[in-house]
């Protein structure tokens, strides 16, 4: 827990120092300078300086994080950061010892200095990101919302940030305290001899906590807690963002599927907090703007036509990032939320206050009993969801991983604050689950008579487990993928419809370079368990209410390897039924997006013999029946394709294409077979009015 020193907020609200501010209030290429001495050349991963913006982007000037005693340039994802750092010094200054460390990044090229000399340089995959001055600056934590312990130990007499790139000779002309008269005017300036002030008056307001204090010129750091944050004076009041539609719509937006119309980017764009309330469906889905990891919220009275409320679920209102969780109702019927506080190291829990699911009740995390002999270092804090069971009790569990040491945990509680800790949730893990992979994203709920967990390992993508829930521990049963490329298929969730359907979606973080929105979610799913053990998998059936200009090609007739160009069927947002008549001993398959000989397109192939179907280059298992008809539901939505086959199989992929190639054909390698195919052209979910 950070505890604020003597040195109190009101305290430490310094007026400017010397100096003419500089006029731009954005910083591109920049040179970071720190004069810092390391008390311990073993710790890691703290920060000596960090720039970081509302969204969470940061640069700073760290040590030790990716190897033991070396200078780094850190960054978000480390997306600016040289990986590699085998060739870099490691830093040899004494206890005590002050040495300069300065970053220069220019355009995609950064270099790391050591007193005037290079140590480091090196291509970024990108140039630098702007940086505001509604931002902050740290000191000790390398940046806001890093959520292990590490800090920065030992003492900064002096920091700069330039709004330019220095050059070797100008940076080697740089003194503490003093300004060269060589050398621009610093963006912002620290000079602890002076206090906690920017001497450009840039970021006058100074937080120093957990034990940060400025003695003799210099500012403290224990390399615990202490932290020393700075910020503009010009907070501007809160007002929620409504996300909102461009007019007209981009030509190149999806056509039928959800996603983010902006501002911010849905990076991740995790679907969470799903609902049906008061005649209306409610999703949310983290997207990240200014002011950091939001929930954007969506309303729907048929799951296909969406609303955009305000965006009320954001950390300037609850006071931490939003994370992966779930929905849920409280014992007196009302809707709650459950879900990771991002940089509060917690989850936490949330009560809806008004019927929109605008309003909601201040978070509280949490926070299990410990009993003597139960092991809490295996709590990982981490993707949480909850539930009532038979109206009487509270379950949660929180997200994790075995290989971490941290498994799946559960909690237990009357009344949604006082919480028991009940241990591990998993009774056992399935033959077929690797020991690395994790459980995220969890959605724990009753199918078919037996329970289901939807969830995510991030190394593998969307997958279940259909088992029993037996004295307080999910029993597993059987374990199945749902992603097989990528994180096509990712972070799922689901909700219970008015009339009992389970129905769920997934983020597809579809790879980079297709024109299409961020915070994709996958065509809502309808999930049903029958007698038979297998999941059934099939498309939303209010979609149909999309369809017009139905087209028909019955009666097909396909011959060994020839492409069948399908008549009168074109476009790049359709729904096709397309059934193979007979057994199928090989394999068949479409192509979409092909040219007018139906070749040269992407190739769905169903493959009897290997028992696979294949969508451009995901490959997921498929196993016909002796003699069963192979029925298809097929949507195709610009560079989205959504495959359903026989109800048991269900695959999502992205593809490029040729605005002028959009004839589909159909192809067997099974010898003769017939085929018949219906098709809709597919209406619009995104119009300029609510």
């Amino acid at each position: 827990m950070i505890t604020i020193t003597s040195f109190t907020l009101a305290a430490v609200l310094m007026a400017c120092g010397a100096g003419t501010q500089p006029q731009s209030d954005i910083i591109h290429d920049k040179t970071l300078v720190v004069w810092a001495a390391p008390a311990d050349l073993n710790q890691r991963a703290g920060s000596a300086l960090t720039i970081e913006d509302r969204s969470d982007h940061f640069d700073g000037i760290i040590f030790g994080e990716l190897a033991p005693a070396k200078w780094m340039a850190g960054s978000n994802g480390f997306s600016r950061t040289l990986k590699d750092q085998s060739g870099v010094p490691a830093e040899t200054a004494a206890p005590g010892e002050f040495v300069q460390i300065a970053i220069v990044y220019h355009g995609t090229q950064a270099t790391i200095y050591r007193n005037g000399t290079a140590i480091s340089d090196y291509q970024m995959a990108s140039p630098p990101r702007d940086f505001k001055s509604n931002g902050f600056i740290l000191f000790g934590k390398r940046h806001r919302h890093a959520t292990d312990s590490a800090h920065f130990a030992g003492k900064i007499r002096d920091a700069r940030i330039y709004d330019v790139p220095l050059t070797a000779q100008q940076i080697a002309a740089l003194q503490p305290g003093t300004r060269s008269a060589s050398v621009p005017q610093p963006w912002a300036w620290w000079s602890f001899a002076e206090g906690s002030a920017d001497k450009t008056g840039r970021f006058p307001l100074a937080e120093l906590t957990g034990g940060a204090k400025i003695e003799a010129g210099s500012l403290i750091l224990d390399g615990k807690e202490a932290t020393m944050m700075c910020k503009t004076d010009k907070e501007p009041p809160f007002t929620p963002e409504t996300p909102t539609l461009p007019n007209p719509i981009p030509s190149t937006w999806l056509t039928f599927h959800l996603a983010h119309p902006g501002p911010g980017v849905g990076m991740p764009g995790d679907p969470n907090c799903a609902f049906y309330w008061k005649g209306e469906y409610h999703l949310h889905y983290i997207y990240n703007h200014e002011d950091g990891f939001c929930f954007a919220h969506v309303s729907s009275k048929d799951l296909v036509h969406w609303h955009w409320h305000p965006t009320t679920l954001t950390p300037p209102v609850v006071g931490h990032g939003m994370f992966s969780g779930t929905g849920f109702f409280t014992k007196d019927g009302k809707p709650a939320i459950i879900y990771h506080g991002q940089g509060s190291g917690r989850n936490q829990i949330q009560i809806a206050e008004d019927d929109q699911l605008e309003k909601w009740s201040k978070p509280w995390p949490v926070e299990p009993i410990i009993q003597p002999g139960q092991d809490a270092s295996l709590i990982a804090n981490w993707d949480p969801d909850a539930w009532l069971e038979d109206d009487k009790t509270y379950y949660a569990l929180s997200g994790g991983s075995p290989g971490s040491g941290k498994p799946p945990t559960l909690f237990r509680s009357d009344d949604l604050h006082k919480w028991d800790y009940l241990g591990l949730f998993l009774d056992h893990d399935m033959p077929d689950v690797q020991h690395d992979e994790d459980i995220s994203c969890p959605n724990f709920f009753k199918i078919g008579g037996k329970r289901m967990l939807l969830c995510i390992s991030h190394n593998k993508g969307c997958r279940y487990y259909i088992g029993e829930w037996k004295d307080e521990r999910f029993v597993p049963e059987t374990h199945h993928r749902m992603n097989w490329h990528g994180w096509d298929f990712f972070a799922p969730e689901s909700v219970l419809t008015h009339d009992g359907r389970r129905v769920m979606w997934a983020w597809c973080h579809l790879e980079d370079g297709f024109p299409i929105q961020t915070a994709v979610q996958s065509l809502p799913r309808e999930l049903s368990l029958p007698q038979d053990g297998v999941l059934r998998i099939r498309p939303l059936k209010e979609l149909e209410k999309l369809r017009h200009d139905a087209k028909s090609d019955d009666h097909i007739a396909l011959t060994n390897g020839s492409p069948y160009v399908l008549r009168d069927i074109t476009g790049d947002a359709l729904e096709l039924k397309v059934s193979f008549h007979g057994g199928i001993t090989h394999s068949v398959g479409l192509n979409f997006y092909a040219d007018a000989s139906g070749a040269n397109g992407f190739p769905l192939v169903i493959d009897a013999a290997a028992k696979t179907i294949r969508l451009g280059e995901t490959v997921a298992p498929f196993e016909l029946k002796k003699g069963e008809e192979l029925n298809l539901r097929l949507f195709v939505d610009k560079n989205m394709i959504e495959v359903f086959a026989n109800d048991r199989q269900a695959v999502v992929a992205a593809c490029h294409y040729r605005p002028e190639n959009q004839s589909i054909s159909l192809v067997s390698q099974s010898g003769s077979l017939s085929a018949s195919v219906h098709a809709w052209k597919m209406k619009s979910i995104y119009t300029n009015s609510k």
